[in-house]
């Protein structure tokens, strides 16, 4: 499950918690244990959005906004050097 979360934010770039919850039909806390890992890695970063509406009334999840963080070339580690 992993991976496909990696590639829907990857694409996406930015999404809620709960819009992750309701695409993947998981949990939210479910779904943020998962996106620990990403968080970990450093490729994903969460954020904490403040209510358009300014009231209280506003799940939790829709407040929790992820953030992917896209790589460039220089992130890469050279697995094998070929010497001649």
């Amino acid at each position: 499950m992993l991976l496909p979360i990696r590639d829907f934010l990857s694409e996406k770039g930015v999404c809620t918690l709960a819009e992750l919850s309701q695409h993947f039909e998981v949990d939210p806390e479910a779904m943020k244990g998962m996106l620990g890992h990403w968080v970990r890695k450093g490729k994903l970063i969460e954020e904490q959005s403040g209510c358009k509406q300014g009231c209280v009334s506003c799940a939790p999840e829709q407040l929790i906004v992820y953030r992917w963080q896209h790589s460039s070339q220089y992130d890469l580690i050279p697995v094998c050097i070929q010497r001649d």
